[in-house]
């Protein structure tokens, strides 16, 4: 059987751009497709050595880890240790279940043409196993990591929310509830609630005051509030329990950024639900973030 090396090169390069890519959706990375795709490259090179050498130092476990690390270094640049450990196990995970449904596959096609030399599978048939191994694989993966993460764990339930607004900033940290789905009606904004003195450092005290007479519908609620605050004003509504038709007032600030498993990511398209009293006895939290809002960080 004659095999071509080009033809090597680019099945394996695809095959690690799928694993590569479905680790990134998993992990929801801000993904570059220039790192993606050099990082693929590497991989693939290390393929096509190993294919055409007899050296056993390319069949070399640790070799074969630090192949591993460099890849999704190259791919996501990851910003802590912690952070390329996350990347580095979900790649596995994600490789084996690549390769399972790939070898099922294999198992239930039985092709003729194809041999293995040097841990390498060639033959006619890579291409479109891989495709739909990959396909397969990833949605295996992904499935079951949604069933994971809506398991999260005490330690997990808080994370820090950065608020910005007119060149000023307030952080607050916060609960992660999942029963706070809160939406502004008319956008559709997902709603992060913040106890009202957690914002005073972004908000005049006198303005603050001005929200909170018209959350408890005095009549003056909008004295002493300037234009800048009344246009980024909302009102959204809410049912809890004791209080079925409630009015919360939030604001539209400049940017919000999240910090949560020592990722900081900007949440867009989010309102800052005030809310006058306190939302922990112990103080232990001064924020609500919905678990919708979370996802797009984790």
């Amino acid at each position: 059987m004659t095999i071509y090396l080009d033809i090597i090169l680019i099945e394996n390069i695809i095959m690690n751009y799928i694993i590569l890519f479905a680790t990134g959706l998993i992990t929801k990375v801000e993904m570059k497709q220039t790192r993606i795709i050099l990082s693929s490259v590497v991989g693939a090179l290390y393929v096509v050595i190993s294919y055409i050498t007899s050296l056993r130092v390319y069949s070399n476990s640790i070799l074969k880890l630090i192949l591993s690390v460099s890849m999704v270094f190259v791919a996501f640049n990851s910003k802590s240790v912690k952070m390329l450990f996350k990347h580095l196990l979900i790649f596995y995970l994600t490789s084996f279940a690549f390769g399972g449904c790939a070898f099922a596959l294999l198992y239930y096609i039985k092709p003729q043409n194809i041999l293995m030399k040097n841990g390498v599978y060639i033959g006619t048939y890579p291409l479109k196993i891989a495709l739909l191994g990959g396909i397969v694989g990833f949605t295996i993966v992904n499935i079951s990591f949604k069933v994971i993460k809506g398991r999260i764990r005490k330690k997990d339930m808080y994370c820090e929310v950065r608020i910005n607004f007119k060149n000023r900033t307030s952080k607050m940290k916060a609960m992660i509830d999942t029963g706070n789905l809160l939406k502004d009606p008319i956008t559709g904004n997902k709603v992060i609630v913040a106890e009202s003195k957690m914002l005073e450092e972004i908000i005049p005290a006198k303005s603050l005051e001005s929200i909170n007479n018209m959350l408890n519908s005095h009549s003056d609620g909008e004295n002493g509030l300037d234009y800048e605050y009344i246009s980024r004003l909302r009102l959204i509504p809410f049912s809890s329990l004791g209080k079925q038709n409630g009015m919360l007032v939030g604001f539209k600030p400049d940017s919000v950024f999240i910090n949560f498993e020592e990722m900081e990511k900007r949440v867009d398209k989010v309102i800052i639900g005030i809310y006058d009293k306190r939302l922990s006895k112990t103080g232990d939290y001064n924020g609500l973030v919905g678990i919708n809002v979370i996802e797009e960080v984790s």
